[in-house]
């Protein structure tokens, strides 16, 4: 169990309302969810918190540099006056083969969902194509980062880099084709909820950290989206026991110092899911100057141990499927 950490006073003092209910804690109905922390200042109550999170987290060696480096890319191209002919297969294998040759570790694609698009923004692209990149496992585990180690927080801000850097040469490549694209990485949040798509397009499932769960590199990634009118086909869910796992799972909610993780799913707009208390996780983050210490804990993240819960959980959801289609 980590030691129970308090928040300063003038920290609280930067937080005007509670962030739980704008992210719709107990909400039974469906709804978009609203803009939050990341977004523009004028969208959301917590804008001095926000730059005070952005202040310390500058001061880890080598972070400023990366994270203005997240920020540089070359903008949106024009769209080619032609669309380039093609099957939804074709150009599903060509906008895959492009985002692997160009950064991208993970590509999964959806159709859209309009409960994905932040309230007061629009999307009208009929398709998500998510990417994710992979955090290394040797510095994330470094978390959290402070003015004398910023190796953690530092590989964070080159995985938002190399997202920025590939989502914006995807949309362009497809803009080449004839379609209207747009790309939307982090860390700062657009239109586009990044982890849903990602859910649905096959990237890996949701965590009990609020993270997601991949294959391929546990907890240890960051996700980007581009949006697109392109035909495509949507690549399948991945469920391989996360999910499972993780309820019975404590080591991050007994890691995390503000004892934000919940140990049960809660209702948030109208879906039982894993939920992250803002009001308890936020006022470390900002005086931690980052945090990600739940990810970097994750059974998950470790190379050398998820091999053997992917083929444990396998084995588990097998025996529990065979058990399921007996015969009474």
């Amino acid at each position: 169990m980590s030691e129970k950490f308090t928040p300063r006073p003038e920290t609280l003092a930067l937080m005007p309302v509670s962030g739980n209910p704008i992210n719709g804690l107990g909400e039974t109905a469906q709804r978009r969810p609203s803009p939050f922390f990341w977004h523009p200042v004028d969208k959301h109550p917590f804008g001095e918190l926000q730059a005070e999170s952005r202040k310390y987290s500058r001061q880890c060696p080598g972070a400023a540099e990366i994270f203005m480096a997240a920020h540089k890319h070359p903008g949106l191209g024009p769209i080619a006056p032609e669309r380039k002919p093609g099957s939804a297969g074709e150009f599903s294998a060509a906008a895959r083969e492009f985002a692997l040759a160009n950064e991208a570790d993970l590509v999964g694609m959806t159709a859209m969902n309009p409960l994905w698009v932040f309230e007061g923004y629009e999307i009208t692209d009929s398709w998500v194509i998510m990417l994710g990149f992979g955090h290394n496992y040797d510095k994330i585990v470094q978390l959290p980062s402070d003015e004398h180690n910023g190796v953690g927080v530092t590989d964070v801000a080159m995985q938002y880099a190399r997202g920025t850097r590939a989502s914006y040469a995807l949309a362009n490549w497809i803009r080449s084709q004839g379609y209207n694209a747009r790309a939307f990485p982090g860390p700062n949040a657009d239109a586009l909820l990044l982890i849903p798509p990602a859910i649905e397009a096959g990237l890996g499932e949701l965590g009990k950290h609020g993270s997601m769960i991949s294959r391929q590199f546990g907890s240890g990634f960051r996700l980007a989206g581009v949006t697109t009118d392109m035909p495509l086909l949507a690549t399948n869910r991945d469920t391989f026991g996360a999910d499972d796992f993780c309820a019975n799972c404590q080591i991050c909610t007994k890691a995390c110092p503000p004892e934000a993780i919940s140990d049960h799913k809660q209702m948030i707009r109208g879906v039982e899911r894993w939920y992250v208390d803002f009001d308890k996780c936020i006022p470390y983050f900002v005086e931690a100057s980052t945090c990600g210490l739940c990810i970097a804990v994750c059974p998950w993240t470790r190379p050398t141990v998820r091999p053997n819960l992917l083929a444990k959980m396998a084995k588990r959801r097998e025996k529990k499927t065979g058990e399921a289609s007996a015969p009474t």
